[in-house]
């Protein structure tokens, strides 16, 4: 069983730690596909429970499978259970302490608890000690003077694992005990709230869609020591490590850490493997030398292009509010919700012909009929009842008189003497068309989320639908940074360049439907940057910023989202463009950090930022059409990374082009698509059939 979701909690049996952050507390973190999200304080057990109940609900509610991790042992040594209480099952355990234990905010039993079962099970000298009570507990001594342990000191996992503590120790410097009863009795509610979808790693089989199991982030000690700064909370540190860990690990490396047999005591997660999780959290390694301009810095890993996709489908939702527009003003917006027709389409039966009207069927032959008075169009009704065996005259559109099914063609007939002739045979309902033949009213005709287009208005029209809600559009601003950016036709000192970025992305935000909004240019100054985004988070819905978003010492954009608590840092396995920030400016802007580099920033826009903008503004996610067509080039493509080739069509032949520097904005404008050359390595030749995607499937 494979989780979507990685939730790693690091546990505490002390008292509520109030709500300012702190060490020593409850700390989470989530993580999906290899990236989480900023660790969350917990000030005391209840609040945990309560947050780990809405997000075992928020999980299921999403379809994802959940793994919740904590930090403290899920089993005692060999022997305890079945002492305690009469069966080697350790999650019987689990219900005696929850079904003994009294917890709050401000205090609890478990040294009372420790205390009762060191009477019943070892003559009040163990297999607990230490409490950490003003008073005195009988049967828990305050030091391990006098103590005897009728039970072994460590379970195996304990045995194995460097830095652990012994589960019989309540209270003091290093002490796991008061923990792991807090923790039990914590899980154990949530294994009955939750009855049937969870399952207890390892003593019961993963095939509900969460699982509990037990983690040690010491096992990861020197990743946790290189990523805790100064100023910065271990505990918080630690869960984050450990999530991001797990949800990078292949599926197989972590059925082999899941395939444990130990069902009394537990096990710790990915203990024996604990390269693998070093290597999943990045530690340290030597490169090898590649000289590969873009080759990663070491110990970072690419997010595949569809897995970053996948992230931003997953995660974002429509952002703009609604507004009641005449159809007539409606081009172009996005339905806020589905509509119906209001009437049928058409309203009445009628005819598709000019011609004339009867009752038939016709028989095969020479027909002749009589002419009624009178005659039917469009917008005129007949007024009156053509008898059997008779004809009418009727016009294209005219609704249907009664006595009139069928319809011969004006070309197929001769008219005098008071009559109609023709040749049969003729079906009944022949060139009519049926009420609501095309639309039958309260169907719905557009669903939400539609891009309307003329033929919608017409639709909509033809079916009495005067209004529409609709979305209001969604504003996207534009922010370069950087020193050396000047603006188009400036002067530009040695060493600056100008900026074609920003007009390439409003351009380019205006063809895709949105409303462009230019927030200019920032230096490298990240005070500056800091105030223009403020400023830009009560202007717009959305900001695309070009440069800085990779690791530098002046990628100002990746910082100050890092700082805010908000970051999703990815180096995509893409080229050109790999670098791609991704944060929530004060907790409600998107912001979209594009590489510097013109071509890169507008692969990465076509990409990636075209189908998450249109999710934020209501249409959903839309991806770009494509033809398959015969190579006009050769190339050796290396694997490891998507590839995006300028292109064009010349012959129903995609030819590239001339050189593929992610520098040479001229490509940008001689190209009309691109060609995409999938993840794995690949030899094109001249005529094999690749992907194209010309500009258009984007909107441009």
């Amino acid at each position: 069983m494979m989780f979507d979701t990685f939730a790693m909690v690091d546990w505490s049996g002390g008292n509520d730690t109030g709500p300012e952050e702190r060490k020593d507390a409850i700390w989470a973190c989530i993580a999906r596909g290899g990236i989480a999200e900023p660790p969350k304080y917990l000030r005391n057990r209840q609040v945990a429970e309560d947050w780990l109940a809405g997000l075992i609900e928020a999980e299921a509610l999403a379809g994802r499978r959940l793994c919740l991790g904590f930090d403290f042992p899920f089993g005692y040594p060999q022997g305890f259970a079945r002492a305690l209480t009469g069966s080697a099952d350790p999650l019987g355990v689990w219900a005696w302490i929850e079904a003994r234990l009294q917890d709050g905010p401000r205090a609890n039993t478990r040294f009372d608890l420790a205390g009762e079962i060191n009477l019943a099970l070892g003559g009040g000298k163990g297999p607990f000690w230490f409490n950490g009570l003003g008073r005195e507990i009988d049967g828990l001594t305050r030091t391990r003077d006098g103590y005897a342990n009728p039970f072994p000191e460590r379970r195996a996992a304990e045995e194995r694992a460097k830095g652990t503590f012994t589960c019989w120790q309540m209270g003091g410097a290093g002490a796991v005990g008061g923990q792991v009863m807090t923790g039990l009795a914590v899980l154990q509610r949530l294994r009955r709230r939750f009855a049937g979808q969870v399952a207890v790693w390892p003593f019961e089989p993963l095939d509900r869609p969460v699982a509990f199991v037990e983690i040690w982030p010491s096992l990861l000690e020197q990743v946790v020591k290189a990523r805790t700064g100064p100023g910065d909370i271990r505990d918080a540190v630690q869960v984050q490590v450990v999530a991001e860990a797990l949800s990078r690990l292949a599926p197989a490396q972590l059925q082999e850490m899941l395939d444990i047999d130990a069902p009394e005591e537990g096990w710790i997660l990915g203990l024996g493997h604990e390269d693998a999780l070093a290597t999943a959290a990045g530690a340290l390694q030597p490169p090898p030398l590649r000289n590969d301009c873009f080759a990663l810095p070491a110990g970072v890993d690419w997010t595949p292009v569809d897995a970053a996709l996948a992230l931003l489908r997953e995660r974002l939702r429509p952002v703009t509010g609604g507004e009641t527009l005449d159809v007539t003003a409606a081009l172009g917006r996005v339905l806020a919700g589905p509509v119906t027709a209001r009437r049928s389409n058409p309203p009445l039966p009628n005819t598709a012909v000019d011609g004339y009207g009867f009752a038939g069927p016709a028989p095969e032959g020479p027909q002749a009929l009589p002419l009624a008075e009178g005659r039917a169009a469009a917008g005129l009704a007949f007024d009156g009842v053509v008898p059997p065996g008779h004809a009418l005259r009727i016009l294209t559109g005219a609704a249907l008189p009664e006595g009139v099914d069928t319809v011969v063609l004006d070309e197929d007939v001769s008219v005098g003497q008071g009559q109609v002739a023709f040749h049969g045979p003729l079906k009944r309902g022949a060139n009519t068309r049926k009420a609501g033949e095309d639309v039958a009213e309260g169907d719905e005709i557009l669903p939400e989320s539609r891009v309307l287009t003329p033929a919608d208005l017409a639709l909509l029209s033809a079916v009495g639908v005067g209004q529409v809600r609709v979305r209001a559009p969604l504003k996207v601003g534009v922010l370069s940074t950087g020193d050396e950016i000047v603006d188009p036709g400036g002067a530009a000192a040695p060493g600056q360049i100008y900026d074609a970025n920003r007009p390439m992305l409003l351009a380019m935000l205006e063809r895709f439907g949105f409303v462009p909004v230019d927030l200019g240019r920032v230096p490298d100054d990240r005070a500056t940057l800091r105030a223009r985004l403020d400023t830009a988070a009560g202007e717009v819905q959305a900001v695309l910023t070009s440069g800085g978003a990779s690791a530098g010492d002046e990628d100002h954009v990746s910082a100050l989202l890092r700082e805010s608590g908000a970051l999703a840092e990815w180096r995509i396995a893409l080229k050109p463009g790999r670098p791609l920030a991704l944060g929530m400016w004060d907790g409600v802007l998107p912001v979209f950090g594009l590489p510097g580099n013109p071509v890169a920033a507008m692969v990465c826009t076509l990409i990636f930022a075209r189908p998450a903008l249109g999710l934020l503004a209501g249409r959903g996610w839309e991806e770009p059409w494509s033809v398959e067509v015969p190579a006009a080039f050769q190339k050796n493509k290396k694997p490891g990374r998507r590839e995006y080739l300028r292109a064009r069509l010349r012959d129903g032949k995609a030819e590239v082009f001339k050189s593929e520097g992610s520098g040479r904005i001229s490509g940008l404008s001689w190209a009309e698509g691109l060609v995409e050359l999938g993840d794995g390595g690949r030899e094109v030749k001249p005529g094999d059939m690749v992907r194209f995607l010309p500009f258009p499937a984007f909107g441009l």
